[in-house]
């Protein structure tokens, strides 16, 4: 065992080291999904950013399968990923469609029928709101009638 000021390092573990996005990596990640020339921080890198973490985390827990701090770091990237999913959803539908359909996303793709399901029963409670509305008026209408003709 070695150890570089990081904790102990296993010499034989082929990842030991490499836990974080190489710099070039993240760099491309940020020039392909930034918003504007000096964007480092949008939710849409944020998203990429943390889209290519999870699948690292994936590829090395699918050969680690008892490394539960790492199964417990992805799911705490898969948790941030969500929330920003969630907010960008609510505050740009347009680029979070966009976004989630260039990450070939899941959960995006979820996401987009929760929320259209959401709508669409929003929809059939406000027409039913609105049909026994018109029901009440039509019965007092009614009501009125009879105490007239009496």
């Amino acid at each position: 065992m070695l150890s570089l000021g990081l904790g102990v390092v296993n010499p034989f573990s082929d990842c030991s080291l490499k836990r974080m996005l190489d710099k070039k990596v993240k760099q491309r990640i940020i020039n392909k999904y930034k918003t504007h020339e000096n964007d480092t921080g949008s939710s849409q890198v944020q998203i990429a950013l943390l889209t290519e973490e999870i699948k690292q985390l994936s590829e090395h827990l699918s050969q680690h399968k008892q490394d539960h701090s790492s199964r417990r770091g992805l799911l705490r990237k898969v948790n941030e990923r969500r929330k920003l999913l969630k907010y960008l959803q609510k505050e740009d539908e347009e680029s979070f469609k966009e976004l989630s359909g260039k990450l070939k996303l899941k959960i995006g793709k979820k996401m987009i029928e929760e929320e259209e399901e959401k709508k669409r029963r929003e929809e059939e409670d406000l027409a039913a709101a609105r049909q026994k509305a018109e029901e009440n008026e039509e019965s007092e209408e009614d009501s009125t009638e009879t105490k007239e003709e009496e």
